[in-house]
């Protein structure tokens, strides 16, 4: 029998919000296979038979199955996030951050040459772009904030052509777990939106609400990704993510 969560009051800015505590009750996801690699910083994604870990300024190529360095990606980057693999290329959130006023846009890397050029400008859009996935015929991209901010992180539903058609808010309870961090990675998968942290070793599973402007928490999954960037791998039917402590890619299911 589920037991609806205790809901508390925490005081944020000298405002009383509700806060209700993270609890588990999915199937957690357990680390499957990895690959080293020095560049696995930021996030990772996946195309077929190759690997693909992302750090600030570069994404490295590897061959799946022997984990053979292919090379590095060519155009200029200050700080690359997630990736997400759409129509056989791989998009990444990218910023100026830490630099402001913020500028975001979305790189696009053509896996065959390994150029890297700017796909998507935002310009400053609020936050910092930390992920973008497809959901449906849409566009949902992540813009985060970060220190005594990180609470004004948002989520926005684009339309094909990138004008904006909805906005979400985080629940106060996630928001509580960042620290001075933000919300690094996120995908829809299978009608679920997870998203990851900075370090926590934790994926949490969010609902898009019908109504209202704030996203609702559902629960917390463990994993053995440390935060950061994750991305669905096709090929296995499961995530992809890092270890930055590590320096590893980390396939999971």
């Amino acid at each position: 029998m589920y037991t609806k969560p205790l809901v508390m009051i925490v005081i944020v800015n000298g405002l009383m919000l509700p806060f209700a505590p993270l609890i588990t009750l999915g199937d957690d996801y357990s680390e499957t296979s990895g690959l080293e690699s020095e560049y696995a910083v930021q996030a990772a994604a996946t195309l077929g038979e190759f690997v693909f870990a992302i750090d600030s300024r570069q994404i490295a190529k590897y061959q799946r199955d022997s984990g053979e360095f292919l090379g590095l990606s060519q155009g200029e980057a200050i700080h690359l996030n997630s990736g997400y693999v759409w129509k056989k290329k791989v998009l990444c959130a990218h910023s100026n951050y830490p630099n402001v006023p913020e500028r975001s846009q979305v790189m696009l890397l053509e896996p065959n040459t390994m150029l890297l050029t700017s796909w998507h400008d935002f310009g400053d859009y609020g936050g910092s772009l930390t992920w973008i996935v497809r959901r449906g015929g849409r566009w949902l991209c992540n813009f985060a904030k970060y220190g005594e901010k990180n609470k004004e992180t948002f989520l926005v539903e684009f339309d094909s052509k990138f004008n904006e058609k909805k906005r979400w808010s985080y629940p106060s309870e996630l928001i509580a777990k960042l620290g001075n961090y933000s919300l690094s990675g996120g995908i829809w998968l299978r009608g679920e939106l997870l998203v990851t942290g900075h370090d926590e070793k934790e994926v949490y599973v969010l609902k898009v609400p019908k109504q209202g402007a704030r996203l609702q928490y559902v629960e917390t999954r463990s994993a053995p990704f440390t935060g950061q960037g994750i991305a669905v791998d096709k090929h296995s039917q499961g995530l992809v993510g890092i270890s930055r402590a590590e320096r590893r890619v980390i396939f999971a299911k």
